[in-house]
């Protein structure tokens, strides 16, 4: 029996979740059919213009993203703060964007004077927005819905593209999202659909280089913060040139097919997180594999299964022998 979303995610225990969607037709969401020769490429273009659009209007940062042939990764982050603090008419400019919403909401973001029962009933309905605006429920099931509404027309069809709904894991500290952030930058790689980060199109990674070659970050992404935190804020909390170093000594060393050594220059994130080589290797390249619904160290798992009130402590068994 599948567990209730609101049960997975929890932004009291963490506000970052990774999110995978994956097709469930023979037809490819992107690629190339093997089958009929058909080529669907053109429809990462859609994701990713999709994706980074919603990251501009809900309250959501997109932190990291892979569109492969079948499926899709993201790495999110829940911004509360931001939330609460957008006043109604932004929050109502922002939901105009996607849907339309109460004819007493448009009265009110065109200016009109209002009485106080019908800005009591504004008021409710901007808080429902307010709540779907910081929902990774409301952001995926946009995402997805339109996406496959234009693939069935292209292919002339009906019925179901995605798999069900879209899986997620909560990432419950900073190792758990260093290693999904890097399994997620080096999808294409890891499957040989690029060699190298800067060639995998309609990946984060490939953004994030672009943007670094000009000594500047993306503004579709979330940032990386130049300095770590004790606790995990506003801000991806590495260094971007040490993040992107990791990634490439991963990518080689998927590549060769053994650990190698870790250059120098890797080595300050991985003792902050005191990961080994062997175990990021793993973590990198089997991230949906060795965890479940959350990931994290044994402390972090042991907090998120007492909050979430579960008698089973999900993944500890790879988390103590990852994360160790």
């Amino acid at each position: 029996m599948a567990t209730p979303r609101r049960n997975l995610i929890s932004v009291s225990n963490t506000p970052y979740y990774h999110c995978i969607s994956r097709c469930v037709r023979r037809a490819y969401l992107c690629g190339q059919d093997p089958l009929t020769g058909r080529s669907y490429e053109h429809r990462r273009e859609w994701v990713e213009k999709k994706l980074l659009k919603l990251g501009r209007i809900f309250c959501i940062d997109v932190c990291a993203y892979a569109v492969m042939s079948n499926h899709t990764h993201l790495v999110l982050h829940i911004d509360i703060a931001k939330a609460k603090r957008l006043n109604n008419k932004a929050i109502l400019i922002r939901w105009h964007k996607l849907f339309k919403s109460t004819f007493l909401c448009q009265r009110f973001l065109n200016g009109e004077l209002l009485t106080q029962a019908e800005l009591s009933a504004v008021n409710i309905r901007v808080n429902i927005y307010r709540e779907r605006l910081s929902s990774i429920s409301w952001f995926m099931r946009v995402l997805n819905e339109s996406i496959a509404r234009k693939a069935n027309q292209e292919d002339e069809c009906k019925g179901r593209f995605w798999e069900g709904r879209f899986k997620s894991q909560a990432l419950l500290d900073e190792a758990a999202l260093a290693a999904c952030l890097a399994y997620v930058d080096l999808n294409p790689v890891r499957v040989k659909v690029a060699d190298l980060q800067e060639r995998s199109d309609y990946t984060s990674i490939k953004t994030r280089i672009k943007s670094a070659q000009k000594d500047k970050q993306p503004k579709s992404l979330m940032r990386f913060a130049s300095k770590p935190h004790n606790h995990m804020s506003k801000g991806l909390p590495f260094e971007l040139k040490t993040y992107l170093q990791l990634v490439d000594w991963t990518g080689r060393s998927i590549q060769k097919g053994k650990p190698g050594a870790i250059p120098k220059d890797a080595l300050p994130i991985l003792e902050r997180l005191n990961i080994c080589a062997d175990n990021w290797l793993i973590l990198t390249t089997s991230f949906t594999k060795s965890f479940k619904n959350a990931a994290g160290k044994e402390r972090a798992i042991n907090a998120y299964t007492n909050r979430m009130k579960r008698q089973r402590r999900s993944s500890i068994t790879n988390s103590l022998a990852l994360f160790a």
